[in-house]
């Protein structure tokens, strides 16, 4: 069958669009004018009931992109004569509107029932449209030129019907003449009134001959212009572990977000965003509380599992002497991890052996392992291998180091000597994923979407990187460089990514990681957006992060060195800079001590000895003794980065530009620089900013654009990016390309020289937050710094005089007010910031609302509600006080 493609697109001179038919070699279109390119093509119609096609854009450089739309079908017919016509509109992956086709709004709060219609064969033209923001009375009509188009008569527009993603009318233009001028309009049901036309100019339709057949001609017009329409939700950020009710383990459980998602509605709020839930049990110890240290990127973490909803009344029993131990840790202020874990998992044997024979012969159990097995079963066994050798370290394991397919099958043979140990955690897996589905099942019953997190590492001892390290680069740790936050930089410990390989299987890894999370999620955050663009990439051997660097970068140069009048000298610039005067300023009068781990290298200069080079021997060494050091153990730390430049990951200094490497961030803050000459400072000055400012941002864009698209196709899931630290230039830009809605926190502003970001400047496609689980919240936060406090109370909240000295209710009512009347899309609270308005429901110290400090890679994740559930849900005051601040800011 002949198919001619017109896509509406205007080009510059260089460029070229191209279509993909039925998942094709993208084949190029002829330019027609300003507005059209053009393509006739025969498609073999025998083999397909429809063709379905993509548009795709070349730049002057030849970078090839795909349209964002991925609905464009044309239905086949026995029936059909002539040729088949397709006039398109390019949909653009900045496109706003796209993001109303996510599964937040598409699944939960527009949700509609759609029909797909047969093709008639008197209809000449069938013409789609998408509108994504209709209210329940409403639905778009078309009026035009002729008798057929209603000759704009806006009492008797022709309505559309919705199929699918699209609104659908199929018209008979045969008779009429071309070309005919229409616009699309909304027509609401319940007052069976015209309520306006779209925005902008009048379209325009042909009739078109294929010989002496009439060609059936499909319109896809993209999107309803209604410029003027936005939706904005708010929702209630929390950890599943912080949650607590009257019938909790200890901490918080799938089954709870049941009644928090009863209260989130009752104050009308959209969305609940938690933290991570996969599990990180790694040690056993209370240091598996960091939930971004996942074992698996797939499984849940057994913590979250309801054992009485397990056994039910059926084995209700087998819990009743485990009713004293429950309660006494449910009467706990803060997370018990091990007194909970270890609980648990005594529950979870007993009923294993209870319920084991009427779980395997589940028919619902049975095809959910045929469906995910390839984590599933790897996953499990791991898990016994980790105990069965203490470890989840599994090159320090005495069998099966290395992952191999057909030992994994031995292991889960049913007949195998340990298989029970083993399909337990099956068996785990299986009631975390039905309690899991079944509360957001439960919230989107509410009208609220549940909203996921995703690390942007994976733990170096997990079962993903045990079945698969070729996608990982294991030989560097990723994390963050310095900030306020934390002065040395963050030292995340997880392998970084091999990139070129996951794109060389087309990121199958991150789509599948994708796919596992939209069994539950709506949307997701993506922790740490930036590693998509470079990674702060820290040696092994180092305990902090400050001696990172970005990769991928545009490296420094001997060559450059030079050229810029800074030379190059590898002793002086490299190795850490250590003299008698850099001791004082390290130690002060206790330098003495730190003889013992130098040794001389001349007349005033010294070296760590080299049982004493690196971070981990040193952290090592102080392990071991009887009596810590702090001071000392920081003070070598510190002289071990104290350097001016960094070598590559791989060293390359056999190239014509000689050694090549990055500066150390922050080098003006070394005493390595502090001892250079004025002259060199300024250079060495420039160059800092040059590399980290100015040089990468074309390069590190090019990088995400690699990655991010390809990524963002595989889900419907709406996705945000955590965008904070030390933002490259090109970012913002990246993601309103591809329309990621972006993260705002007031205390963060992205502006260069403001101290402050105001609610009110916050773009629509993103989400504002007071803060986050990083940070302290709204109260701590006024208490931190007193000048900063008492600006903010005069200039974003426009009191005079002086601030409080803590955050008072009305004083977090006004914060909150103004977030809640932000353009963003989404205004996200920590539950604790939005009890902060009540005096007689906040918690007392506000010191024991955070729930992480960045700067302390050991902290103990445990903050819980000092609330139950249950007594939230009946203070019908304050939920109502922020119902009617979530309708005064015209949310939802």
């Amino acid at each position: 069958m002949k198919v001619h493609f017109y896509l509406h697109y205007h080009t510059q001179f260089g460029e070229s669009c191209w279509v993909s038919i039925n998942g094709q070699t993208p084949q190029a279109l002829s330019y027609l004018n300003d507005e059209y390119w053009h393509g006739t093509f025969e498609v073999e119609s025998s083999q397909h009931r429809e063709i379905r096609y993509q548009y795709g854009f070349q730049n002057k450089s030849g970078v090839y992109t795909a349209e964002w739309e991925r609905d464009r079908v044309l239905p086949l017919n026995a029936d059909q004569t002539g040729a088949l016509v397709t006039v398109d509109y390019w949909n653009d992956p900045a496109a706003i509107e796209n993001t109303f086709y996510t599964q937040p709004f598409q699944k939960i709060f527009f949700r509609q029932h759609t029909d797909n219609k047969a093709e008639g064969s008197s209809a000449t033209h069938v013409f789609k449209v998408k509108v994504p923001l209709l209210t329940a009375d409403e639905v778009p009509c078309l009026l035009g030129h002729g008798i057929a188009l209603r000759n704009w008569d806006t009492a008797a527009p022709l309505l559309l019907e919705r199929e699918g993603a699209w609104w659908t009318l199929r018209l008979d233009l045969g008779r009429e003449r071309s070309p005919l001028g229409y616009k699309y309009g909304i027509w609401n049901t319940r007052t069976h009134r015209f309520v306006g036309f779209e925005d902008g100019s009048n379209r325009t339709v042909y009739p078109f001959q294929d010989g002496e057949h009439q060609a059936r001609t499909y319109v896809h017009d993209g999107f309803l212009r209604l410029g003027k329409r936005s939706w904005r939700g708010a929702g209630v950020s929390i950890p599943v572990f912080s949650l607590r009710s009257e019938n909790s383990f200890g901490v918080g459980e799938f089954t709870d977000l049941a009644a928090l998602a009863d209260w989130a509605a009752s104050a009308g709020l959209k969305m609940i965003q938690l933290l991570p839930v996969n599990d990180t049990s790694a040690t056993h110890t209370w240091t598996d509380s960091y939930p971004y240290a996942a074992i698996s990127a797939f499984a849940l973490h057994p913590i979250y599992l309801n054992p009485a909803a397990v056994a039910g009344k059926k084995h209700a029993a087998l819990l009743k002497s485990y009713a004293k131990q429950q309660k006494a840790l449910n009467a706990e202020s803060a997370v018990n991890y091990e007194g909970v874990m270890t609980a648990k998992w005594a529950i979870f044997r007993e009923l294993y052996a209870a319920m084991k024979a009427e779980w395997q012969q589940d028919q619902a159990w049975q095809q959910y392992y045929a469906e995910n097995k390839n984590w599933l079963a790897p996953y499990a066994a791991f898990c016994y291998l980790r105990d069965e050798n203490g470890t989840a370290d599994f090159s320090r394991w005495k069998t099966h180091q290395v992952f191999d397919a057909k030992a994994l099958e031995k292991l889960l043979d049913p007949k195998a000597k340990n298989y029970d140990a083993i399909a337990i955690h099956l068996f785990v897996q299986w009631h975390l994923h039905l309690q899991l589905s079944a509360a957001t099942a439960y919230a989107h019953e509410k009208g609220l979407a549940v909203k996921g997190d995703i690390p942007i590492g994976i733990y170096r001892y997990s079962c993903d990187a045990w079945v698969a390290p070729e996608l990982y680069d294991m030989r560097r740790q990723a994390g963050a460089p310095p900030d306020d936050f934390a002065e040395k930089g963050q030292n995340w410990g997880f392998p970084t990514y091999n990139w070129a390989r996951m794109k060389a299987d087309g990121f199958a890894w991150w789509k599948q990681r994708f796919a596992q999370m939209s069994l539950y999620f709506d949307a997701f955050r993506i922790d740490h957006i930036l590693g998509f663009f470079r990674i702060w990439s820290i040696p092994l051997e180092d305990v902090e992060g400050i001696r990172g660097q970005f990769v991928p970068a545009l490296p420094i140069t001997e060559r450059e060195l030079h050229e810029r009048g800074i030379g190059f000298n590898y002793e002086r610039f490299c190795k850490p800079f250590i003299n008698d005067q850099v001791l004082w300023d390290v130690f002060g009068n206790y330098a003495d001590a730190a003889l013992p781990f130098l040794e001389i290298t001349g007349k005033g200069t010294y070296q760590l000895k080299p049982e004493f080079d690196t971070q981990r021997k040193v952290e090592a060494w102080f392990s071991a003794q009887d009596k810590a050091d702090p001071q000392l153990q920081q003070g070598l730390y510190d002289l071990l980065t104290n350097v001016i430049f960094l070598d590559l990951p791989e060293k390359s200094n056999d190239t014509q530009e000689g050694w090549m490497g990055a500066i150390r961030f922050g080098v003006d803050k070394t005493s390595s620089f502090k001892y250079l000459d004025g002259a060199l400072q300024q250079r060495l000055t420039d160059l800092h900013t040059n590399y980290f400012y100015r040089r990468q941002d074309d390069f590190w864009q090019q990088e995400a654009m690699d990655k991010l698209p390809a990524l963002k196709r595989g889900t419907d899931m709406l996705i945000c990016g955590e965008d904070l630290g030390m933002v490259p230039a090109c970012v913002p830009d990246v993601m309103a390309a591809l329309a990621i809605l972006s993260l705002e926190i007031q205390r963060m502003p992205k502006q260069v020289g403001s101290t402050f970001l105001h609610p009110k400047d916050a773009p629509y496609l993103s989400v504002i937050t007071p803060g986050t689980h990083d940070m302290s919240t709204l109260r701590g936060w006024w208490e931190e710094n007193r000048a900063l406090t008492q600006r903010y109370f005069n200039e974003i909240l426009q009191h005079g005089g002086h601030a409080p000295f803590y955050c008072e209710p009305w004083v977090v009512r006004q914060i909150l007010e103004q977030h809640f009347q932000s353009p963003a899309m989404w205004s996200i609270f920590q539950l604790q910031d939005l009890l902060g308005m009540s005096a007689a429901l906040r918690r007392e110290n506000p010191e024991e609302e955070r729930i992480n400090v960045p700067a302390n890679p050991k902290h103990y994740w445990r903050y819980r509600m000092h609330l139950s559930l249950e007594t939230l849900q009946e203070q019908s005051d304050f939920t109502g006080e922020i119902r009617s601040m979530v309708l005064a800011g015209g949310r939802g």
